[in-house]
């Protein structure tokens, strides 16, 4: 179980590095869309597509990096002051109940639309818009990948604090270390 969260954690982080580049072209690109239009009355619709597209591969692709860095929205009133076995309850809990049900029904959806779009290779509706908007939509399923393995990862770090492991606590010192090797 260790080995399958670390190897699991070690994806997502380097996913979530990866992206945290992207995110910063996103800016430079926004920025240079505003200075362009604006500054000289110059644009293009595959430059203000990137912007949106690189948004929506940020949002996508660092989900499963958000939740293994706590960084998802949670009822803090109950998780904060909780114990780390109720936490860890908590975390199969919902994890269980409600990630992995909307992760199948996110992926139930968007399967058939992914696939219908690489079925044609679709582009951009847009004159002058951005080729391979297949591949954007693949990221749906790509989200919907990395989150459920995330979640999987969440449960099993929450096992082993049941079985009083709490170095492998979510967010606790000894957890980030052992994704780390």
């Amino acid at each position: 179980m260790r080995a399958a969260i670390t190897a699991i954690e070690r994806l997502n982080e380097i996913v979530g590095r990866m992206t945290s580049w992207l995110a910063l072209s996103l800016v430079l690109v926004t920025c240079l869309v505003a200075v362009l239009r604006y500054g000289f009355s110059i644009g293009w619709v595959w430059m203000q597509e990137l912007y949106i597209w690189m948004h929506a591969i940020v949002f996508l692709v660092a989900s499963g990096y958000t939740l293994m860095h706590e960084g998802h929205v949670r009822i803090d009133v109950l998780y904060g002051p909780a114990s780390l076995r109720t936490k860890a309850w908590i975390n199969i809990l919902g994890t269980l109940l409600f990630l992995f049900p909307m992760l199948a029904l996110i992926a139930y959806v968007a399967f058939p639309y992914v696939q219908l779009s690489w079925s044609r290779l679709e582009t951009s509706q847009e004159a002058g818009g951005l080729p391979g908007l297949f591949l954007l939509k693949s990221c749906m399923l790509l989200f919907v990948g990395l989150l459920a393995l995330q979640g999987a990862a969440l449960v099993m770090r929450s096992i082993l604090v049941l079985r009083g492991d709490a170095e492998w606590a979510p967010g606790a010192r000894g957890a980030s270390s052992a994704a780390e090797h």
